[in-house]
């Protein structure tokens, strides 16, 4: 089975948060925040916070509170 190619905003199930890499997590974050994103082992429940308090969520493929 071909694995689906990973876009910014595309939101993902916690399964798949756990099996993707630090790098490939980032390449789902848009580029304006990537600096932002601690890594895999920082993000609470699949999302992180950015300088501004907004927290990017993996699982929304957005913000939380959008």
């Amino acid at each position: 089975m071909e694995r689906q190619r990973l876009r910014v905003g595309q939101s993902i199930t916690p399964e798949q948060f756990e099996e993707l890499s630090d790098e490939q997590l980032a390449r789902l974050v848009p580029k304006a925040y990537r600096e932002y994103f601690p890594g895999k082992d920082f993000c609470a429940d699949g999302y992180f916070y950015l300088h501004d308090g907004n927290a990017w969520s993996f699982f929304k493929g957005g913000f939380l509170d959008e």
